[in-house]
């Protein structure tokens, strides 16, 4: 390898995240992989507690990009670097010893543009967290996939460029629409599970499980419908449309009142606990069925969260407030 591309550049997001930075920040001082220069770009949307402090005082270079979206904060951050390989995690997320050393060691291989792995749940967590953890799937070994987590990816620098890196007018589902492009350029996905990250930002309560969804769901439709098209794409687009055409449906029949709207209402009540099942039973596979329950309440916080993301393009700040209280 060259000197440049035995460097790394991590690229963090952060408004407002002083403490979870600060651990975020100390995982990757800790970690290393010999041979391998590191370096930390922390992307300040404009805090006010002390985010760039806390940045500065571990090494991290520190832009300050107040008023920007997430995707162009991190083109920022990746333009400012100076690694051949971009690593972005976020501000409240944490990475084990491995996770450089694996990260480097893929891209040994030349057909791979991206690597990572799925977040997992702070342990030990609340009960919303560990059955919020089970919607992930969490590969074995090293295995090809189809999408990455902006929280815990590692993209090949000259890949990103070449496909434009994250497109600025999203406000969510950059990492999706930014995966879907390094594949459509013939380059590979993989999945290392040695490359483990903790996401404290995970939803504690079902409250942030619906404001955290409200967010995430707005551009979901949008990147989804976006080519190359797949199954698993196009019904990530539909389902939340269903859902609320579905809630839409309920209300207008029982409001309606007559016998043929409380019929229309029923059979709508019974796609949306379908729908809800079907989310829970996922959890349950991988738990069991006395947390069945409680599988049904976080599956109909999400479901909820992703129909109603389809109305409207609000939720920033009530997910702001409920993962930050």
């Amino acid at each position: 390898m060259t000197d440049r591309a035995s460097s790394l550049s991590f690229v963090i997001p952060v408004r407002n995240d002083a403490a979870r930075l600060g651990r975020c920040l100390q995982t990757i001082v800790e970690g290393g992989a010999p041979g391998c220069r590191v370096e930390i770009i922390v992307a300040d949307n404009g805090s006010t507690d002390e985010s760039p402090a806390v940045a500065r005082a571990l090494g991290a270079k520190v832009l300050l990009l107040p008023g920007l979206r997430l995707g162009e904060l991190r083109n920022r951050g990746a333009a400012a670097a100076t690694g051949e390989i971009l690593a972005f995690l976020d501000a409240d997320h944490e990475i084990v010893p491995a996770w450089i050393p694996s990260a480097m060691q893929a891209f040994d291989q030349p057909e791979i543009g991206a690597v990572g792995a799925p977040y997992h749940a702070p342990s030990p967590g609340t009960w919303v967290q560990r059955l919020y953890d089970r919607l992930r799937d969490h590969p074995v070994g090293r295995q090809p996939v189809d999408w990455l987590g902006t929280g815990n990816m590692a993209v090949r620098r000259s890949v990103f460029q070449a496909v434009g890196g994250f497109d600025i007018s999203l406000e969510t589902c950059e990492d999706v629409d930014l995966c879907r492009k390094i594949r459509a350029a013939g380059h590979g996905l993989i999945a290392d599970t040695r490359m483990r990250n903790i996401h404290h930002g995970d939803p504690r309560t079902l409250g942030q499980v619906f404001f955290g969804e409200l967010w995430r769901g707005r551009d979901n439709i949008r990147v989804s419908l976006r080519p190359p098209w797949s199954l698993r794409t196009l019904v990530s687009a539909a389902l939340p449309l269903a859902n609320l055409i579905a809630c839409t449906m309920m209300i207008v029949g029982l409001v309606a009142g007559s016998r043929s709207g409380r019929l229309i209402a029923a059979a709508a009540l019974g796609y949306i606990l379908m729908a809800i099942a079907v989310r829970a039973s996922v959890m349950i596979r991988r738990a069991g069925i006395a947390d069945w329950p409680k599988a049904c309440a976080v599956a109909a916080a999400y479901e909820s969260g992703r129909a109603l993301a389809v109305t409207g393009r609000f939720g920033y700040r009530r997910r702001r407030r409920a993962a930050l209280a």
